[in-house]
């Protein structure tokens, strides 16, 4: 079914076991992870996570069901949350949602998905399955929005300050929540201790919010570009690790319905036309090259290998951001070799 702002809380706050699986998709991904985050709230701190990517289940389209049947070795409650996601796993979501039992819910984070997607139109119309589109918010709700992920860190931000970062984060909470993080380490502010945040604190601190150097190794190592992907790597710091692997994995779930297409028959040029809006007009000509560089297994294959450096990252620290880099290069050399 499809829900609003109002229901998709609720179910989620509540787990209601009237629905198996929870659909998360649009624009606005840190809103979708907002809202999965809720799910386990009411499942307690002991719940146990199972994280699969829609590459794992396409790979195994039974595994969904046969997890959210299973029951916990301990006895505890469980969940599973999948990201990122596409229509590569619809065998599997409907596996799940015919199976005689499933016990343990499914959240899956999808990214923008089309209207004529295969996942969204299941999702719409099955009982057991709930739907939300997440959209950035915009205008003077982007501004609340930063005053509102401002606030657990202790800082007091000036609505000028958060409409200056609203606007330079493109309203992305992730975004928003990554710059604030380095604003309250650097004005010394924590929930205890409160600090204000004007806007000449932004303008002292140069935080006038570019996400280019992020975007900019992302886009090198997909397109191929070998020598820019390793300069631009070089000037990320080890923290912009999960970050990093985050953003590529956005790409990668943003072409893989472009390139299913494509191997469905059409061109390059009539799989770009057909996303329509979906595609901010500026990355077009750039996504329109990686799909035509990029075959569906091997982004598959990217996917699960950025998965498991992700994986490795949170178990090492720092230390695992060398893996990274080198995941990094690899994309890059795997994209050249299809030029």
């Amino acid at each position: 079914m499809k829900a609003n702002a109002a229901q998709i809380a609720r179910a989620l706050d509540g787990a209601d076991p009237a629905y198996r699986l929870f659909l998360l998709y649009g624009p606005d991904e840190a809103g979708s992870r907002d809202l999965a985050a809720r799910l386990p709230k009411k499942l307690g701190a002991d719940a146990e996570r199972i994280d699969f990517t829609g590459a794992q289940l396409k790979a195994d389209p039974a595994l969904l069901a046969d997890e959210a049947a299973s029951i916990s070795l301990f006895g505890g409650a469980r969940y599973i949350r999948v990201e990122p996601a596409g229509d590569e796993m619809i065998e599997a979501a409907e596996a799940l949602l015919e199976a005689a039992s499933a016990g343990n819910p499914v959240v899956v984070i999808a990214g923008n998905l089309r209207k004529d997607s295969k996942l969204v139109k299941l999702a719409l119309a099955h009982d057991s399955a709930m739907a939300f589109a997440s959209y950035a918010p915009e205008g003077v709700k982007a501004d609340q929005a930063a005053i509102e992920i401002a606030r657990p860190l202790g800082i007091q931000l000036h609505p000028e300050a958060a409409r200056r970062i609203a606007a330079a984060t493109g309203a992305d909470r992730a975004l928003m929540a990554r710059e604030l993080e380095k604003i309250a380490l650097y004005v010394d502010a924590t929930p205890e201790a409160p600090r204000p945040v004007e806007p000449q604190v932004l303008d002292a601190i140069g935080a006038a919010i570019d996400e280019s150097d992020m975007s900019a190794v992302i886009d090198a190592a997909l397109s191929g570009q070998i020598a820019r992907a390793s300069e631009e790597l070089a000037q990320i710091g080890d923290a912009e690790g999960i970050p990093l692997i985050r953003g590529l994995l956005r790409r990668l779930a943003q072409i893989q319905p472009l390139r299913a297409e494509v191997d469905s028959g059409k061109t390059v040029q009539a799989a770009m036309a057909s996303a329509g809006r979906a595609i901010f007009w500026k990355d077009q000509d750039l996504l329109a090259g990686m799909t035509a560089r990029w075959s569906s297994d091997a982004i598959a294959t990217a996917t699960l290998r950025l998965a498991a450096a992700e994986r490795e990252l949170k178990r090492s620290g720092t230390a695992g951001f060398a893996a990274v880099g080198e995941e990094v290069i690899a994309i890059a050399r795997a994209a050249a070799a299809r030029r």
